[in-house]
């Protein structure tokens, strides 16, 4: 069907206990992606492992060593793996460059991302503009406003030309997430992603920032542009804050709220989810659930499902 579409290359990182949603994240690409190669950093051996069974086409694994240099390893024992994850994040787009030098681009995206139709509409507009590095905004609801402390953008999904501004680019923010990347707020800095709001300062010409944020959705505005343009219509979801806790339950959100209207999202992703458990089970692959988990908490808004086993209105919303 898109046979005289480049092939476009994403690169992304997780690990065992990621790879329902690593998978989930594959087979959306490969029913709204192609022509697509996606690369995988598997955090883990566990992970690598398993990947290796599931044997994806269209999917070159990477283990996690051959991307760590001695930079990187010198403050891994002072992260948690979310933040050593974060810290490595800028290093992926160069990784896969040094691995295949005729690739023209090259989009980093988060393993709990979903596609609902195309990126490449995302792209088309990032190469209509001309510049080096796509960025988008975490386009926050009015009501969560507070929440551009953590940053303005999300390292969420990120194109890089293989170009030397963009390779420029990614060497600032390397040696910036090995100085300091951890997941607190200090000096103006969070994690790997309040960098970002220094980029359309110092490089004006290079950055192209996504117009389109009605189509990168996510539990932080959802419910917001439903309501602006009646019905959301997302490229693609980001499911951040979905744990999968135990073999049989997911919470699918908390601190959120996403609104009935928009409950059909997590209904596709809870289906996904359940066929890419489905096809773990039968390669032998055991699901590893999050070891412990603090949202519980009286009053705290959330909603929860169960995976297996239980009727699939079990889900709740406190309010």
């Amino acid at each position: 069907m898109n046979s005289d579409k480049p092939t476009e290359h994403y690169v992304t990182l997780f690990d065992s206990h990621y790879l329902p949603q690593g998978l989930c994240l594959y087979r959306s690409l490969e029913e709204h992606g192609r022509p697509f190669h996606l690369w995988i950093v598997a955090v883990d051996e566990a992970c690598a492992t398993a990947l290796g069974k599931l044997q994806l086409g269209q999917a070159t694994v990477v283990r996690l060593q051959e991307v760590e240099n001695d930079a990187l390893r010198s403050v891994k024992p002072d992260r948690s793996v979310a933040e050593y994850c974060w810290t490595l994040t800028p290093f992926l787009p160069s990784y896969v460059f040094s691995r295949r030098l005729d690739i023209e681009r090259v989009t980093y995206i988060d393993a709990d991302l979903f596609f609902f139709q195309s990126p490449v509409m995302l792209i088309d507009e990032f190469l209509a503009s001309g510049k080096h590095v796509l960025m988008t905004e975490h386009a926050f609801a009015p009501e969560r406003e507070a929440d551009l402390r953590y940053g303005r953008f999300c390292v969420q999904f990120m194109t890089f030309r293989n170009s030397e501004p963009a390779r420029g680019i990614l060497a600032d923010w390397q040696q910036r997430c090995v100085a300091w990347c951890y997941a607190r707020e200090e000096d103006g800095k969070f994690g790997d992603q309040k960098y970002l709001d220094d980029w359309p300062r110092d490089y004006p010409s290079d950055v192209h920032i996504l117009t389109r944020t009605d189509r990168t959705l996510a539990p932080w505005n959802v419910a917001y542009f439903s309501r602006v343009d009646g019905t959301a219509r997302p490229t693609f979801f980001h499911f951040q804050s979905l744990k999968i806790v135990s073999k049989r339950k997911v919470v699918l959100y908390f601190m959120y709220r996403i609104g009935r209207r928009n409950r059909w999202i997590y209904d596709c992703y809870l289906s996904a989810l359940r066929s890419a458990i489905r096809e773990m089970q039968s390669r032998d692959i055991p699901l590893v659930a999050r070891p412990k988990f603090t949202g519980w908490r009286r009053k705290t808004r959330y909603a929860w499902e169960w995976l297996f086993g239980r009727a699939a209105s079990a889900s709740l919303e406190r309010r």
